[in-house]
C-alpha cells in the first residue's frame, strides 16, 4: 500500500483530519496498527469496546532494542569465546610443560623411577589420599624426590 493510501485509510478508520492521520503514520512508520494505537493514547480515537491490548513501545524502538541485546550477546559471547580460548591455550602451556618436566624417585643417589608431572598432578587431583600418604611414608625410608625438566 502507498503511503497516501495508508493515511487515507486511517483517516477513514480513526475518523480524525488527514494531518493527524499523516502524522501518526509518520511516527509509526508507516505501521497502520501502530498508527491507531497511537492516536487511541492520543485520545483522538476510541478504544474498541471491551478494553484491549495495545504495545506501550514503537515498534521502531522494540527493532533498535533488539539489535542492541543481539549486538551485546554478541560482543558477549565472543568475549567468552575469547577467554575461553586463553583458558585452553594456558592449560595446553601447563600440560606441555608438565609432560617435559619428570617427577624423580630416588633413593640412596639411585634413580628408583620417574614420570612426567602431569601424572603427579592428576594423581593428585583424583587420588590424594594414596598418593601423599605414599610420598610421605617413602620420605621415612630414605626416598628422595626430585624435578628434572627435560630439553625441548
Amino acid at each position: 500500500m502507498e503511503k497516501l493510501e495508508k493515511i487515507e485509510k486511517l483517516r477513514e478508520r480513526a475518523q480524525v483530519s488527514y494531518e493527524e492521520a499523516r502524522e501518526a503514520c509518520e511516527w509509526a512508520e508507516g505501521d497502520l496498527l501502530e498508527a491507531l494505537i497511537y492516536l487511541e493514547k492520543q485520545g483522538k480515537v476510541q478504544p474498541p469496546p471491551g478494553g484491549g491490548y495495545h504495545s506501550s513501545e514503537r515498534r521502531g524502538d522494540d527493532e533498535e532494542q533488539s539489535q542492541r541485546e543481539k549486538e551485546a550477546d554478541k560482543a558477549g559471547s565472543n568475549s567468552v569465546k575469547e577467554a575461553l580460548e586463553k583458558i585452553w591455550k594456558f592449560c595446553a602451556q601447563m600440560i606441555k610443560k608438565g609432560n617435559n618436566t619428570s617427577f624423580e624417585v630416588l633413593k640412596n643417589r639411585e634413580h628408583m623411577a620417574s614420570f612426567p608431572v602431569t601424572v603427579l598432578v592428576l594423581l593428585l587431583i583424583f587420588a590424594p589420599w594414596v598418593t601423599l600418604p605414599l610420598m610421605i611414608i617413602g620420605l621415612f625410608f630414605g626416598f628422595h624426590y626430585q624435578f628434572v625438566a627435560m630439553d625441548d
